[in-house]
């Protein structure tokens, strides 16, 4: 009960603290827009990318260890302290943990190879984590309103070419992982590079096929024009688009509620597709054989100080980035599943434009965070994959399923340009993916009067196979089944506890 508590509780800060932010956000951009024409963009990209997503990227360092050790039954990041009269005996979350390692990469030793190509070896941080980075400038994280009686986007940057934009930075990611590897002149390292290069390339042609039934659905490119306008936003009397407009939709005493057109409902294979291709190209598990300790070291394996900081956290900032496409894409972005025209028409929303703007953009980035703690679950849940079962995944499953998904959606937008077929279609999708999700397998009983020392397993379990059916050696198999002496327990415990 009181870990539950605790929990409500930094979600209620988390909330008010993003509430907090994009408050700033549209005042501040009300003001400059009325002194400099534009300047609310330049306040955006501030705000947004290098106070939101860095912060939650930094962050995201310890709630890692924290979820992970949450899931594994065991003590997270606790002994770091800050020596300071009322705090030197608290934990405080483990931020000590965040501000010990950013202070690490700053401070410790920028050791370069005496082999390394120095000019390409010093890009490589930068081109892993800058294309990264300015993916977000595209991303909308609130409506458009009316401030002090200037207009302001909260979004950096608008161009007409918004997904391809996506697309093409996206794709520069790979060179930083190539030249890392091949510069620091490393055979390991090399080999991560090479791995990573051809992962990425990959999960590209699948993350580019995933979203062309999505811009086919809703004809158009432009990322806010995916996410839409409810009807009468801003007193403009402008009919609902995107994914803001209703498939269905009834109204209850003004109050409008319904089955929105949202991205994942019209292409819930594509949401599929584009999420894991995308997990897929940050390189974690369990996709994360560039990095693997088992087999290669990583083709960052010769960085440190902060070039390695910049390695570490763009795979955070990627999570963060992610996570707003796939709400802008599939989730309706910033708008609700319901109730969209009745808060816009409110008298008080429509008088104060920045607190619509507020309630909006915080409905965001608790969406956002939604998709940054999957990512995490996902990571902590699933074991890694081979790099030949990765290779198989992106070329023999998702691709051809991505062709599939563009041509069914092409046939049912022709028949039904309303959507709604589209819809019922998506629909159905879900109930099957749903049906066999909870579908069990009944259990063979073959085997079982030979599998008791083994808790019940199978008969060929008893023999000496091990998960991948192979034979173990005789003697590991007998270390296998011999009692734990005593006090292995209580040591194993010890060394976990040390290690977090």
């Amino acid at each position: 009960m009181k870990r539950t508590l605790t929990m409500l509780f930094w979600f209620g800060v988390m909330f008010a603290h993003f509430a907090g932010i994009m408050a700033a956000a549209y005042l501040l951009g009300g003001l400059v827009e009325d002194l400099f024409p534009g300047a609310s963009r330049l306040t955006n990209l501030v705000i947004l990318m290098v106070a939101v997503v860095m912060g939650i990227a930094s962050l995201l360092t310890v709630a890692e260890r924290k979820w992970s050790s949450l899931m594994q039954n065991r003590i997270g990041p606790n002994r770091a302290r800050i020596n300071l009269p009322g705090l030197k005996d608290k934990a405080l979350v483990g931020i000590p943990h965040f501000l010990a390692d950013g202070m690490k990469m700053l401070f410790k030793e920028d050791f370069i190879p005496a082999t390394a190509n120095r000019l390409l070896y010093n890009l490589g941080p930068m081109l892993a984590f800058a294309p990264v980075f300015a993916l977000f400038a595209v991303v909308p994280a609130g409506p458009t309103v009316s401030v002090f009686g200037e207009t302001v986007d909260m979004v950096v940057a608008t161009p007409d070419f918004g997904v391809l934009y996506v697309f093409a930075i996206a794709s520069l990611a790979v060179y930083g992982t190539s030249l890392a590897g091949w510069s620091s002149n490393n055979k390991f390292a090399l080999l991560g590079g090479v791995r990573a290069a051809s992962q990425m390339i990959s999960y590209e042609v699948a993350l580019g096929l995933s979203l062309v039934g999505l811009m086919m659905a809703f004809s158009t490119v432009q990322l806010p024009s995916f996410v839409g306008n409810v009807a009468n936003e801003l007193g403009t009397g402008v009919v609902a688009s995107g994914q803001a407009r209703y498939l269905w939709s009834a109204n209850f005493g003004g109050f409008d509620i319904g089955i929105p057109a949202w991205g994942f409902l019209l292409q819930p294979l594509g949401f599929f597709l584009f999420f894991a291709a995308a997990f897929a190209e940050t390189k974690r598990a369990p996709f994360d054989t560039p990095e693997g300790e088992s087999e290669i070291i990583g083709y960052f394996v010769e960085y440190s100080g902060m070039k390695f900081g910049l390695f570490m956290i763009s795979e955070f900032v990627e999570i963060v980035v992610l996570s707003g496409l796939v709400v802008v894409l599939f989730f309706g972005g910033y708008h609700l599943p319901f109730g969209g025209e009745w808060l816009s028409n409110l008298p008080v929303m429509r008088e104060h434009g920045w607190l619509y703007g507020t309630i909006l953009g915080t409905v965001f980035w608790g969406k956002v965070m939604f998709f940054v703690w999957l990512q995490l679950a996902i990571r902590w849940t699933f074991l890694r994959f081979r790099y030949d079962q990765i290779q198989t995944l992106g070329w023999k499953i998702l691709l051809p399923l991505g062709l599939i998904n563009v041509f069914a959606t092409g046939a049912l937008v022709l028949w039904d340009p309303s959507l709604r077929a589209l819809a019922i279609f998506g629909i159905l999708q879900i109930g099957i993916l749903v049906a066999l999700t909870l579908s069990r397998k009944e259990a063979s009983t073959e085997g079982h009067g030979h599998g008791g020392a083994h808790g019940g397993g199978h008969g060929h379990d008893a023999h000496g196979h091990d998960a991948h059916g192979h034979g173990l050696p005789s003697h590991a198999h007998a270390a296998h089944a011999a009692p734990h002496p005593a006090g292995a327990h209580s040591g194993a415990a010890t060394a976990s506890h040390q290690a977090s």
